[in-house]
């Protein structure tokens, strides 16, 4: 039984992106995932209006914002189920802050307030109860970044008090070779990046609309704990007369849950 698991960031929505503005790719983003059709997605960057307007052009899934209190000016890391294979049993917040649960707060010199959001779920077909989380860190410090990453895994754990299973997606803004990765695999030891499971050569996954980048690497990323078995794990690269869904790659993962 597949368990799919997208991850994107959407690019927030800049006109002066020119040609691949919002207006121009919303529908070939939209298209990629409907073709995926995951059962969870975790998406990086956009306000409440863009994420909305996402879920309005997404077929089967639905955004997990019921327990959210949107900020105009922030962006958010969102998760999008398909409520027909996941069934969700409580959501949330978290602020990658020296105060988590204070909305719109930010430390350790982030360039900007950053949360993550999590999800409790239970895969249906299945019956697997899960633990989700989707981030996306700091762009301009490496220490803000590890920090932020130290916030989210000790508030998560809290959260999961029955130890689940754990699926952690996001926009890291550094390489799986950096001090992010060091950290979780100190902490949560038991989350395998299936890249190098499946011995795929590494890529850049930010691209600028370009579709290649020669000083990028991989930094969004899908880590799940040892219950989940991958079978696929790629870049989605295609792109509609030279329009990308964004200026990252979407990351697709196909995997099975259960032991």
């Amino acid at each position: 039984m597949n368990f799919k698991i997208a991850s994107s960031n959407i690019r927030f929505d800049n006109p002066q992106d020119g040609s691949h503005d919002w207006n121009g790719r919303r529908g070939i983003l939209a298209q990629c995932l409907n073709e995926f059709a995951p059962d969870l997605l975790g998406t990086q960057e956009g306000r409440e209006p863009q994420l909305k307007d996402l879920e309005n052009n997404l077929i089967k899934l639905e955004l997990v914002d019921s327990h959210r209190e949107w900020i105009d000016e922030r962006m958010y890391p969102c998760i999008f189920v398909n409520p027909e294979t996941i069934e969700v049993h409580n959501s949330g917040d978290i602020w990658l802050s020296e105060t988590p649960y204070e909305a719109g707060s930010k430390s350790f010199e982030s360039a900007f307030p950053r949360l993550c959001t999590w999800i409790i779920a239970t895969h249906k077909e299945s019956q697997e109860k899960f633990f989700y989380v989707n981030t996306h860190l700091d762009h301009v410090l490496s220490q803000t970044r590890k920090e932020q990453i130290r916030v989210l895994i000790q508030e998560c754990d809290k959260v999961n008090k029955e130890n689940l299973p754990v699926v952690l997606t996001g926009d890291f803004n550094e390489s799986p070779f950096e001090d992010v990765r060091k950290v979780i695999h100190d902490q949560w030891s038991d989350l395998r990046d299936c890249w190098f499971t499946l011995k795929k050569e590494e890529e850049t996954s930010h691209h600028n609309f370009n579709g290649t980048r020669e000083d990028g690497t991989r930094i969004d990323w899908i880590l799940t704990s040892s219950n989940f078995r991958v079978y696929d794990l790629e870049l989605y690269k295609e792109n509609v007369d030279g329009i990308y869904p964004s200026d990252h790659f979407p990351v697709f993962g196909i995997y099975s849950i259960g032991h």
